[in-house]
């Protein structure tokens, strides 16, 4: 069984993640999306809620092969307990494919695990801490999130 694993702090989740999922869910038999501690930002949303919205998003979607954890620990080392057979990295521009293709070496190194990158799509360029100046300086984000991610934010 292919199994993608799909890394973030998703604080927001955007529609350029949802994007990535969707392909994903395409590319894999089962994809596992991981809210993980990025202990370089303070989190804006509390972590299960935002996981609870999240498997609303996947729900309503019908994506019936991605679920949703929380941990706080190495991503990679999630991915392994969780049997992942790949890493899934969304990338927006070349910039994300420098830093990511650094993490995805170390991570081969440690674990064995391949990355797997996917383009985040035409709304993807927007990053959730660009929709966080956004919220916080009451601009509308509808065009960037979906519906049940909107609902946590009011």
């Amino acid at each position: 069984m292919k199994i993608g694993f799909y890394a973030g702090s998703f604080d927001p989740f955007t529609n350029g993640h949802l994007y990535i999922i969707k392909k994903s869910a395409k590319l894999f038999d089962k994809v596992i999306v991981g809210i993980g501690v990025n202990s370089k930002k303070k989190r804006s949303f509390n972590q299960e809620e935002m996981k609870n919205a999240i498997e609303k998003v996947f729900i309503n979607e019908n994506l019936n092969n991605v679920s949703v954890i929380t941990y706080n620990n190495l991503s990679v080392d999630v991915a392994i307990e969780n049997e992942a057979t790949y890493l899934i990295r969304g990338i927006r521009n070349g910039m994300d494919y420098q830093y990511e293709e650094n993490i995805a070496l170390v991570n081969e190194e440690i674990s064995g695990l391949d990355t797997i990158y996917i383009r985040s799509g035409r709304l993807g360029g927007i990053s959730s801490s660009l929709i966080m100046d956004l919220i916080n300086n009451g601009k509308d984000v509808s065009k960037y999130l979906p519906q049940e991610i909107i609902e946590i934010i009011k």
